[in-house]
């Protein structure tokens, strides 16, 4: 059995994204207990069930579209079948769950929250202008607060900067409407600007948080610098090449966003720590499909 078609279902390059998340959230969870939680590999596990199960599931949803606009994908080939991607989705999920149930009630809710958006975003909100964008945020925004759940305490005080990824994730949402046929100007304009919102709440968050500013400035910079550079070009040529390509930075500039925060709550350490993954990610880009 060929492993490929069932990796390019995974979209390895994300997951490596989701793990940045959780790295993020145990930041402040440490920042606020005054150290790294020994259950933090728990949650990373969780996290790969939790996305790679939600991708495998966003394809089986759009296993009649593809079959029109991405023929080559491993579903609509027949490189897997059906019934083989729901099983392999389910486990993922459940796993993903039991994994972070094994660390804490609270991280075992969060994740039966995040698997259930999930199933909800795949299913029917992904179609939907506003609730898409929001349900997928929401997805991401648990996975951080995922991360955070390593400290009741820091989960108890800081549950609202999960609202960060959800306006970023947005952001990313919107501008992929138009990977297929382009002409989403106005789209990519609004996520413009609710990328600028998240970066003004990333330089106000040390009057709000324990974070500081100072190490996590570089983090920010590539963050945001990024971002900005692949949505204008996509505004000015408004194709589907440089749609796609700027809907491909967003995802994986999750890692630089997270980085960002690791290193306002644990020092630039933490950050380069995070960073190190934007790498992994990129080379993964390479080989497998990231939207």
């Amino acid at each position: 059995m060929p492993l490929r078609p069932y990796l390019t279902l995974l979209r390895p390059a994300n997951l490596v994204t989701a793990v940045a998340d959780i790295l993020a959230g145990a930041s402040l969870a440490a920042a606020v207990t005054g150290g790294w939680s020994d259950d933090l590999p728990w949650l990373c596990l969780a996290t790969l069930g939790l996305y790679g199960g939600g991708v495998v599931f966003n394809d089986v949803f759009d296993l009649d579209l593809d079959r029109v606009e991405r023929p080559e994908r491993a579903l609509p080939s027949g490189q897997v079948s059906l019934g083989s991607a729901i099983l392999m989705g389910g486990l993922l999920l459940l796993g993903g769950v039991a994994a972070a149930a094994l660390v804490s009630s609270d991280s075992g809710s969060i994740a039966l929250a995040v698997a259930l958006l999930t199933l909800l975003y795949n299913g029917w909100a992904k179609h939907h202008s506003l609730f898409g964008p929001v349900v997928m945020g929401l997805c991401r925004g648990g996975n951080l607060l995922l991360g955070v759940s390593l400290s009741s305490m820091a989960l108890m005080s800081y549950w609202w900067i999960g609202l960060l990824p959800v306006v970023f994730i947005a952001a990313i949402t919107l501008t992929s409407r138009g990977e297929v046929g382009g002409r989403n100007r106005a789209s990519i304009q609004l996520a413009l600007g609710l990328d600028a919102t998240v970066a003004l709440a990333l330089l106000l968050l040390p009057r709000w948080t324990v974070s500081e500013l100072w190490p996590a400035l570089p983090f920010f910079l590539l963050w945001f610098g990024m971002n900005l550079r692949a949505k204008v070009a996509a505004i000015r040529d408004n194709q589907p090449p440089l749609i796609k390509k700027a809907v491909k930075t967003g995802v994986i500039s999750l890692i630089p966003l997270n980085a960002c925060l690791a290193a306002g709550f644990m020092g630039w350490p933490a950050g380069l720590a995070v960073l190190a993954l934007l790498p992994v990610s990129f080379g993964l880009a390479r080989y497998f499909a990231v939207t």
